[in-house]
């Protein structure tokens, strides 16, 4: 199993579009093939800074959705809002 962070930071007047966007589609990405936990996380303090944690099957899997019309169509969406660059990892338990 892969589970991929990914860091987010948002201009502050865009964080409400973000979050309709991601409540929007959020279904459609938990129910993609290989896609079995998507959560959604904000910072404490930072309230700007969200993080999305998703459990995949495996690489291919991950690999699929982010090749997919789903996600670009959400990247598309996304990625206008951001105030800094997006960080993220994919990892593994040991």
């Amino acid at each position: 199993m892969i589970i991929r962070i990914v860091k987010m930071g948002f201009i502050p007047e865009q964080i409400d579009a973000f979050l309709e966007n991601f409540n929007k589609n959020k279904d459609n990405i938990r129910n993609f093939e290989g896609c079995s936990h998507l959560q959604l996380a904000r910072d404490v303090k930072q309230t700007n800074q969200f993080f999305t944690y998703s459990h995949w099957e495996s690489e291919a899997h991950l690999n699929n959705y982010r090749n997919s019309a789903l996600f670009k169509g959400v990247w598309a969406n996304t990625k206008n809002k951001f105030n800094q660059k997006p960080e993220a990892w994919s990892i593994q338990a040991v």
